[in-house]
């Protein structure tokens, strides 16, 4: 959609450098190799239009199978000091290598692609001051976790995470990506840590020496916080107090320890089987996160066990594909019965062909992941998702149950010996260095001439693919007799109003993918999701076609939401499709950062009201009146 909002500008070349990671596309049923080749496949028209889009206008293109954005960027792009925006609200990663890397809408980067300055509401600072040293089980996800725990999904809202305090120097950079990653899951606008010798080490593992040693010279001065500075807020954390912690059902700040896992899971009636383990994705499938899981998966076969759930392994890139796979530790998580997926996001992003469970049926799986909500992962509302470290995911899958605590308790090897399972181990960088795998990065042209040469052709019968058409001017009257298209309740995230998974292959086509708008929402007038009164006919349809006969009918609508609407991914069709489908205002308590900000810049009116929106939108026949100063 970036691309196409780009094109739509008319300008030749991107004015800063610029790159496509296409790591959406590629869904998980039989294994990587097959998952690839059948995205390529599938896929063609949406990576021709990427690849030959690049080209033309100077950008790099990062094939499918590369890997998913933030660890390439963190491999090849991130420095300490870097200000670098990203369109996933996951580019925060970056901040493990002490960039200030920060996740917007595709508008936004639009504007910083043709040239024209970037705007932020100037953030807050939150500091968490970490002490003492990990060891044992605890890891670098148990932080943000804590902290996630600690502020709730949006307690760091319109703030910077600060990270500093001699705790840092026993995380790995890679693990302070982690923590980084997933603060996207608090609301921050980013977060960040001081340069240090992690940080260096990591730089040398990806060949950056030179950057890594210009870091250390101006470390004191520019890349550590400045003595006795003031934070806004400052939580501390005791890091060899800190215990693993496991986060969800349904919300990543629903924190609890793992070893309260079993006694909280019967309370609340979770079910207790766990019928999927999943590690990697974006947010913890380093060299690192793969060699501790790897380490538990290596004792369970010394005494002959598997897992007793299924089990997927999703690389980060091809360079840790390849370099785990060189190294053995994939070969190893294979052994007690995972499957490795595609380098991509994969059931992250609700990629996943799943058929263990029917639609609807209760059941559990645990990540190690980043993000729960509702039917996230497998666009199932049964599905209770819960997100950890990635060496406890592998451990609960050996125990089969959420009532397993693998710091204490038992498993049975197959000649009948019991036996506990021991702290994993694991380096932050490989011994061996990086295999680089298959060179999977196209640059584009540096001749003006060869890359005016390109052709980027968009079928206008696609159903993949459509060129934008500008909204309708303002007429300069005012909003009058809105009716509420819905008045949601409750959580309402990005997936609530523009769900992943399968809607994700028309990306590029804004009518279409606009057919699953608020899709999932819930209706506060029945407590149904996708089912909501049409005034014009009194019958009840889905949410998107009560919206396509309001607006043939040349009738505007709203929308009414509650506290942090669109919190969660940056996905800017959650903001386009309302307004393209005859929407003009979405009146809510408070937005979400990035989707606030995408509202803003060229979707519907705005508005946030104080007053409990029961006794703002009480009767369901109500029709609001807009003044122009809204």
């Amino acid at each position: 959609m970036a691309m196409l909002q780009f094109i739509s500008s008319g300008i030749e070349q991107v004015a800063v450098p610029s790159t496509i990671h296409c790591d959406h596309l590629i869904e998980a049923q039989t294994g990587g190799k097959d998952d690839l080749a059948r995205a390529k496949d599938i896929n063609k028209e949406v990576y021709d239009f990427l690849a030959t889009a690049s080209a033309k206008y100077g950008v790099g293109f990062w094939k499918p199978g590369s890997g998913i954005i933030h660890q390439i960027v963190l491999e090849n792009y991130a420095f300490p000091g870097l200000l670098l925006i990203g369109t996933d609200s996951h580019t925060p990663n970056g901040g493990g290598l002490g960039g200030l890397c920060i996740g917007v809408g595709g508008a936004d980067a639009v504007d910083v692609m043709a040239g024209l300055p970037w705007e932020l509401k100037c953030p807050k600072v939150i500091g968490v001051k970490l002490t003492g040293e990990m060891s044992g089980w605890t890891s670098a996800k148990d932080v943000i976790l804590k902290v996630a725990g600690l502020l709730t999904v949006k307690g760091g809202t319109g703030a910077i995470m600060e990270y500093h305090g001699p705790g840092t120097e026993s995380i790995s950079c890679t693990g302070m990506g982690t923590i980084c990653n997933m603060g996207a899951e608090i609301g921050a606008t980013t977060s960040i840590f001081p340069f240090n010798e992690r940080m260096r080490r990591y730089l040398n593992a990806t060949n950056r020496k030179e950057i890594g040693d210009a870091a250390a010279h101006y470390r004191e001065q520019l890349l550590t916080p400045d003595q006795g500075c003031q934070y806004d807020q400052l939580i501390e954390i005791d890091l060899n107090k800190l215990e693993p912690l496991i986060n969800g059902p349904y919300t990543p700040d629903l924190m609890t320890r793992v070893s309260d896992l079993g006694e909280t899971a019967k309370k609340n009636g979770w079910p207790l089987e766990i019928k999927v383990g999943l590690i990697g994705s974006c947010t913890n499938s380093s060299y690192e996160d793969m060699e501790r899981s790897a380490s538990i998966a290596q004792q369970a076969l010394d005494h002959g066990i598997k897992a007793k759930s299924s089990f997927t392994i999703t690389p980060g890139s091809e360079q840790v594909r390849a370099t785990i796979t060189r190294d053995g530790q994939a070969q190893t998580l294979s052994a007690i019965g995972g499957m490795v997926l595609a380098n991509a996001c994969g059931p992250c992003i609700g990629q996943w062909n799943r058929k263990d469970v029917k639609k609807g049926e209760k059941n559990t799986i645990v990540t190690s992941y980043n993000r729960n909500f509702t039917g996230r992962n497998d666009a199932n509302p049964g599905t209770h998702c819960f997100v950890t470290s990635p060496e406890i995911v592998t451990a609960l899958v050996l125990g089969g149950r959420l009532d397993f605590n693998p710091l204490k308790d038992s498993l049975t090897g197959s000649k009948g010996e019991k036996f506990q399972l021991q702290a994993p181990n694991g380096k932050e960088v490989p011994p061996k260095g990086y295999d680089p795998g298959e060179d999977t990065y196209q640059e584009p042209p540096k001749q003006p001439e060869k890359r005016r040469a390109v052709s980027v052709h968009v079928d206008a019968a696609s159903n993949r693919l459509q060129l934008l058409s500008p909204f309708a001017r303002w007429d300069k009257k005012d909003l009058v007799d809105l009716p509420v298209l819905i008045k949601i309740k409750g959580k309402c995230t990005t997936d609530h109003i523009s769900a992943a998974g399968p809607w994700l292959k028309y990306r590029g086509h804004l009518d279409n993918i606009s057919n699953n708008m608020f899709i999932g929402a819930i209706n506060a007038e029945n407590g149904e999701a996708n089912k909501l009164k049409n005034r014009l006919t009194g019958e009840y349809q889905p949410v998107p076609d009560v919206a396509r006969q309001y607006k043939a009918k040349g009738i505007g609508w709203v929308a009414v939401g509650d506290d942090n609407y669109g919190e969660g991914s940056s996905r800017e069709h959650a903001a386009l499709e309302p307004r393209h489908l005859g929407g003009r205002a979405i009146i809510v308590k408070s937005f979400a950062r990035i989707h606030g900000m995408q509202r803003r810049t060229g979707s519907c009116v705005v508005a946030r009201l104080d007053s409990p929106l029961s006794e703002l939108v009480s009767n369901w026949g109500i029709v609001l009146q807009f003044q122009r100063q809204i």
